[in-house]
């Protein structure tokens, strides 16, 4: 269900600004939305997972949350980031 240590830093060395950035809210959502997509392959196959469902719910609520902060304050960086993970909005 959760992601792999090597699979998490290539993410974080993909989406950050620079060399020490590690928490920016981009690599948050970049991150974020790998678990998701991990978690939703897994509600797939575990229709009566409802533990994990409620954790999906929690992940998706904070990668919103941190995507309308992005939205707010740098929305060219919104609509790149949109673009590379593939979500519509």
């Amino acid at each position: 269900m959760s992601i792999t240590k090597e699979k998490k830093a290539a993410v974080i060395e993909e989406f950050r600004r620079d060399e020490k950035d590690t928490g920016s809210a981009e690599v948050q959502i970049a991150v974020l939305t790998n678990r998701i997509n991990a978690l939703t392959e897994h509600m797939k196959a575990n229709k009566k997972d409802h533990a994990s469902r409620r954790g999906l719910l929690m992940l998706v609520s904070k990668r919103r949350s941190l995507l309308n902060y992005i939205h707010r304050t740098q929305p060219e960086t919104y609509r790149s980031l949109l673009e590379r993970l593939s979500l519509r909005r």
